[in-house]
């Protein structure tokens, strides 16, 4: 049966602290595969595109991330083609470092399992190139863009002991349900004019 662990919340002081790096012999216990395979399950039934150790209290350089096509049922195309949003298949990431971001940045709302009920705009770099172990301990480097590059900064913050609140636009933030309610149909620009913002 599939274990579903607790996620923190906004206030937990793990949260807020940053996270130690795992050996290659610690990714090999049985223990921290187990906990691989929980915070997988954890993920997808909330659910969510990405889950940080950090957010079921563990101090560990770990995330997973997994954007499935049905989270995008009844976007429109031109929605997901202004985030850049495509699937991303399941992935683990132990001790990620950014080490290369674009000068390029790009603002949409974000919400996270750990602020549950609320987003806010957030500016990214649409790009960035990221170097992790896998669950195997193997090196990996991915590049990314759009809403995988979104994705991938969020989680990384979460173990250096961020939050998406700490980047947001004050002012757009939100519930969940005014966000669908006044928001989703509006361009970037139009809420930003709405929310008497500069022009990004």
């Amino acid at each position: 049966m599939p274990v579903r662990l607790k996620i923190v919340q906004a206030g937990e002081p793990a949260l807020r602290q940053a996270s130690r790096p795992l050996t290659p012999t610690e990714i090999a216990l049985p223990s921290v595969q187990q906990v691989i395979e929980h915070m997988r399950d954890t993920m997808r039934d909330a659910p969510g595109v990405g889950l940080a150790a950090p957010q079921v209290g563990l101090g560990i350089q770990l995330a997973v991330i997994e954007d499935r096509a049905e989270y995008t049922a009844g976007v429109s195309a031109e929605v997901l083609a202004e985030r850049e949003r495509l699937p991303v298949p399941f992935m683990v990431l132990i001790n990620p470092k950014i080490v290369e971001y674009s000068k390029e940045t790009v603002e949409f709302f974000e919400g996270c399992l750990s602020v549950a009920g609320f987003s806010a705009l957030v500016k990214r770099s649409r790009r960035v190139m990221v170097e992790y172990l896998d669950e195997n301990a193997h090196p990996c480097k991915v590049e990314a863009s759009g809403w995988f590059a979104r994705i991938l900064q969020h989680e990384i913050d979460h173990l250096h002991g961020k939050l998406y609140i700490d980047h947001m636009e004050t002012r757009s933030f939100t519930s969940n349900e005014n966000l669908v309610r006044h928001w989703k149909s509006s361009s970037i620009q139009a809420v930003r004019e709405a929310l008497g913002l500069p022009a990004a």
